[in-house]
């Protein structure tokens, strides 16, 4: 069995499909960009990771001065759209379900890089009670308005999301998707970003 044959096996052939095809049916390419697509994607993984960890405390540190409580998800002034809601719940009833205390830097380490995006997103009035007072505060390098950050943070989220699930990331322009993800860290904190470079 060759490596191809092991891939599809393994993999599936509808997941090696594209690299072959990527590869004008030359087997032997097809499983080397396989292995590189698996390389580069790993070497996201870090500063994706970063991303995540430094929006989310950013945006609930903001969200937590802003609601003057620390489980600003639970303020009753706050009116997260219906989703979001449901996800700070499900956040929730999955740490009870782990037999522990809810507690809000777990809650905070629960929520998807998902949730926190759509934070800047269109939302009943984000717009006005969040974003001004809040959101813009967790990043303090942006005077944009919201809609391009969010753009570019809803990206970032998509390669997160394409890596998280073995996809193909191959033909994107990762050179871009790199700095990216270093441009939207520089808005919240110049070091954290020039560390992760």
């Amino acid at each position: 069995m060759d490596k191809i044959d092991m891939l599809q096996k393994v993999a599936s052939e509808a997941r090696t499909a594209p690299y072959l095809a990527a590869c004008g049916g030359d087997r032997t390419a097809a499983v080397w960009l396989y292995a590189w697509n698996i390389q580069i994607s790993a070497a996201f993984q870090a500063p994706l990771g970063c991303l995540e960890i430094a929006c989310r405390n950013a945006l609930h540190q903001r969200l937590a001065d802003l609601f003057d409580r620390a489980d600003w998800w639970r303020a009753p002034s706050l009116r997260l759209h219906n989703v979001a809601q449901r996800i700070a719940a499900d956040a929730v009833d999955e740490i009870s379900r782990r037999h522990k205390i809810a507690s809000p830097d777990r809650v905070v380490a629960e929520l998807p890089f998902g949730f926190w995006v759509s934070l800047l997103g269109s939302g009943s009035d984000y717009e006005t009670r969040l974003w001004r007072p809040a959101r813009c505060r967790a990043f303090p390098g942006y005077r944009g308005r919201r809609q391009p950050l969010h753009r570019e943070l809803d990206e970032a989220r998509r390669l997160r999301n394409r890596i998280a699930h073995h996809e193909p990331v191959y033909g994107r322009d990762l050179a871009a998707d790199h700095e990216r993800v270093l441009q939207i860290v520089t808005l919240i904190s110049p070091e954290y970003a020039e560390w992760i470079r």
